[in-house]
């Protein structure tokens, strides 16, 4: 199991202040909408330059036409982000779409499809998609390993039943990692690091109970510590 610490602090300076505490760690760093949309391309060669070796999560979940995505995700490899992610519930067709277009390159990102965002309790899933969770986030999952994805965002807790249905080798990342039982903020389903690696997550995402620490950096080494 990998760690990614998720940079969604308001400023970039806060974020690159984080980054620098967390240079002597071996982890991931997701980025997401807020950082990417204020601080663009220079914030992601900024992380370069603090520590080359961090892997990049570029966590923007794109959805759109199949073209569309595929035009962005052109974009994304060109920035040499190690992994990005996309809405599964897009289709199939999107899912091939992007994955033929990065076919040129030669070390092309990791390709994650989320299936369904850890904000949703189980009615409100429900009440967009038609079913609950646990049956979608398997649906997507399958289709997302067909189509040649490299694995799936979801709840921890869907991460044993997704392998099952597709392979040991398929990526689950999970957000919503409370490490230390920490409180569980705007995410309805969050879990322990025992859980996650109870149910097989490959990468455990932790943002508030690190940046929110007085000391960001400890917090890091217990959380590797205990993974």
């Amino acid at each position: 199991m990998k760690l990614c610490v998720a940079l969604d602090l308001p400023s970039a300076g806060e974020n690159i202040a984080l980054a620098t505490a967390l240079h002597d760690y071996d982890i991931w760093l997701k980025i997401g909408f807020r950082s990417y949309i204020r601080d663009g391309r220079a914030f992601i060669d900024t992380l370069r330059q603090i520590n080359p070796d961090f892997r990049l999560f570029l966590d923007l979940k794109l959805y759109d036409i199949p073209n569309t995505m595929a035009d962005a995700a052109e974009e994304i490899a060109e920035l040499g982000v190690d992994m990005f992610n996309i809405h599964a519930s897009a289709g199939e067709v999107a899912m091939r779409t992007v994955m033929e277009r990065l076919q040129k390159f030669e070390a092309r990102p990791l390709v994650l499809a989320v299936t369904a965002l850890t904000s949703f309790d189980e009615a409100g899933f429900r009440s967009i998609y038609g079913a609950g969770i646990d049956e979608k986030a398997e649906q997507f999952a399958r289709m997302s390993y067909e189509n040649g994805l490299d694995g799936v965002v979801s709840s921890a807790f869907e991460s044993r039943a997704i392998k099952a249905a597709t392979s040991d080798s398929f990526l689950t990342l999970c957000p919503g990692i409370r490490p230390f039982g920490e409180d569980a903020g705007d995410q309805q389903r969050v879990a322990t690091l025992e859980l996650a690696r109870e149910e097989k997550v490959d990468f455990a995402v932790v943002g508030r109970p690190i940046y929110k620490d007085e000391n960001p950096a400890e917090k890091v080494a217990k959380i590797l510590e205990k993974m």
